[in-house]
Formats: C-alpha cells, sequence, structure tokens
C-alpha cells in the first residue's frame, strides 16, 4: 500500500500518522517523553530521545511489508532551535521556549535595534523572550559565547525533523515567520539585526514549506511550523472563501489568512502576532495558553487527590458542585484577570481543600 509518513512532534505529544492515496489515517502511533534538564537545569525536551524517536520510527515504516514509503515529513512546534556543529551533530540542549530571558540581556538588545513597540510592529509578534526564537541564538551569542563560536547551523525543530532523515540543513518561511523576531513583514526578509550581530547560522532565505528532498527512492518534505501546517488542507479546499481556524493544542490559536490588517501596537499587547503560510502569505492570529494550563491544572488535582492525571475524564459533571464553587468563588473573567501571554490563571490561586 503507498503511504506517506507524517511525524507530528507537539510540545506534549509525539505522533506517528501514515496516510493512503485518499489521506486516510492507516497508521498512527503516539507517545509522551519526560523531559530533561538543561546545562542550566530548566528542563525541556530530550533531543537524544526525540532523534532515536524519529529514526526509529522511519525504519520500522520502511521494514513494514504492508507500506510502500513515497513521502516523509515533519511538522513541530515553534520558538525551539537545535545547534549543529560542523559535522552536523547537536551540540546544545533542546531549550525550553518557556527558559527565562535575562532582563538585562533584553534591555540591551533593544537599545541596539528598538524601540520595543517599533521593533515588535516590524516583526509582528509581542516581545516574549525565549518564545522569539531569534533572540536564543542571541542569547547563546552573549551568554555562552565557547557554544555560539561551535554553532554551523541552527536549525527550527521542523527542519531539524527533516534533516534527520536527509542530513541537509535547511531554513523554511513559516518556521521563520512564526513570532520569531526574525522576520521582517514589512520588507519580506530577514530584520537588519540578524545582519548586523552576524546569525549567519540561520541559513539564507527560507524555502517554501512545499520544497522536497528526494532520497532512499521516497520524497522528504523541509518541515513546516505546525500552526502554519494546520492550516494548509483548508486553504487549498477552500480556495479564497475566507475562513478562520481555531487550532487548539498547548497553545489555542485563531488564524486568520484572509485579514491585510497591519498588526497595531494594541494589538500586539492583546498578544496578536502574524503567522506566514506555506506560501508565504501573512496570517493574523491570537494566541491563548490554555492546553498548557490545561495540563498543569491536570498535574496538580491528580497529585491533591492520588489519582491518576486522566482520573478527570470519568468524573461526573455535578450542577449542584459547580453551582456551590459559583457562590464561594468569583468567576474570573479577561476584565478582571489580567492579560498576557504567560499570566497564571486565577486557578493557580486556589487552596484545593477550601
Amino acid at each position: 500500500m503507498p503511504v506517506i509518513a507524517i511525524f507530528d512532534v507537539g510540545k506534549t505529544n509525539k505522533k506517528l500518522l501514515l496516510f493512503d492515496a485518499a489521506y486516510r489515517v492507516v497508521l498512527e502511533e503516539q507517545t509522551q517523553f519526560e523531559e530533561i534538564p538543561d546545562d542550566d537545569g530548566f528542563h525541556g525536551d530530550d533531543l537524544d530521545r526525540l532523534t532515536a524517536w524519529l529514526r526509529d520510527g522511519l525504519d520500522a515504516v520502511l521494514a513494514d511489508e504492508r507500506f510502500e514509503l513515497r513521502a516523509v515529513n515533519c511538522t513541530a512546534y515553534g520558538a525551539s532551535l537545535v545547534y549543529l556543529d560542523a559535522e552536523g551533530q547537536p551540540m546544545a540542549p533542546l531549550y525550553n521556549y518557556l527558559k527565562p530571558f535575562p532582563e538585562a540581556l533584553r534591555q540591551q538588545f533593544f537599545h541596539h535595534y528598538g524601540p520595543v513597540e517599533e521593533f515588535c510592529v516590524q516583526t509582528a509578534s509581542p516581545d516574549l523572550g525565549m518564545l522569539n526564537s531569534g533572540l536564543q541564538l542571541y542569547w547563546l551569542k552573549h551568554t555562552k559565547p565557547d557554544v555560539y563560536q561551535r554553532v554551523e547551523h541552527a536549525l527550527h525543530l521542523p527542519q531539524y525533523c527533516s534533516f534527520v532523515f536527509t542530513g541537509k540543513p535547511v531554513a523554511e518561511i513559516t518556521s521563520i515567520g512564526c513570532h520569531t523576531a526574525l522576520w521582517d513583514f514589512g520588507q519580506q526578509k530577514y530584520h537588519r539585526w540578524v545582519f548586523d550581530e552576524g546569525l549567519y547560522a540561520f541559513g539564507q532565505m527560507g524555502l517554501p514549506s512545499f520544497v522536497t528532498i528526494f532520497r532512499r527512492g521516497f520524497e522528504v518534505g523541509v518541515g513546516i511550523h505546525d500552526s502554519s501546517a494546520a492550516l494548509v488542507p483548508y486553504l487549498l479546499a477552500f480556495g479564497e472563501a475566507p475562513f478562520l481556524l481555531l487550532s487548539t493544542g498547548t497553545w489555542c490559536i485563531t488564524l486568520n489568512p484572509f485579514s491585510t490588517a497591519v498588526l497595531s501596537t494594541a494589538d500586539l499587547r492583546q498578544d496578536c502576532l502574524s503567522y506566514l503560510t506555506f506560501r508565504g502569505d501573512p496570517v493574523r492570529a491570537s494566541r491563548l495558553f490554555a492546553g498548557n494550563e490545561h495540563e498543569r491544572r491536570v498535574n496538580v488535582l491528580a497529585e491533591y487527590f492520588s489519582v491518576p492525571t486522566d482520573f478527570y475524564k470519568n468524573v461526573v459533571y455535578d450542577a449542584a458542585c459547580v453551582c456551590t464553587l459559583r457562590q464561594r468563588f468569583r468567576q474570573a473573567v479577561p476584565e478582571t484577570a489580567g492579560l498576557g501571554s504567560l499570566r497564571d490563571s486565577a486557578f493557580a490561586e486556589r487552596v484545593l481543600n477550601e
């Protein structure tokens, strides 16, 4: 059976899916990895384990006589870089985008390349620290110069996943355009600060997402950022008919690929931003860190009640209990809870035995 393989690398779940010629899923496997500490003690994805999982998954598909592999591609979360040395070997941890960005370094950056609001409008992203993945290489350059000097290529995670299969390092447009602080949306090219800092490890201008590399009888895509990947089937199916796409996961994201309005400073303060489609067109978006919040609260509840983390799925809704809780605790609303890209919800302040 001819199939295409998709490796979907999420922050929480890692999936391998096989599709037949009619785009029906004929195989699906899912796994989760324990995070490990980086060289500063901050936990993030285990790059060695991820790499082994990618290779083992491909080998298993190639060895399965039921399937004739025609193509492979990878989608992965953004704001994450893999650093390769001159031999093409990873030479630093996969740093977590939630890792704090030093305030002194932030001030240094915007002293040279600000003002902050002007820079954010140019790059169509709020000021997000490590979530602006371009600043991760800036951080590496200025805080770990010995490591930085050995960096030959800085690949976004989707492109690293492709690199595992091809050995060819590339830059790709959707990864460059996802709140990286790298892309000047008005000029449609890398922002000047990338050249001023000499960050050539990011490579040349990003390739379109539909470029493929031929290997061992099948094609390998160059990888695509997960939010931009979610748009692809709808853009192809609906053509010019306008729509909004709500994408849920660690981040819950609303995507509007038909808005031509330039993001204002007020939009950016509300955590609106722009992505790029697989064709390189801008996509207006807003985000909520709801999936991460859900996972954190599930873990808190499971630990408090000494139950498995999936126990909540079998809890029956109790209207009387919910009514009582609403009378005892004021329900948080956006006007009172405060807004911000990563602020805790009001639930974080709850004492569960009250």
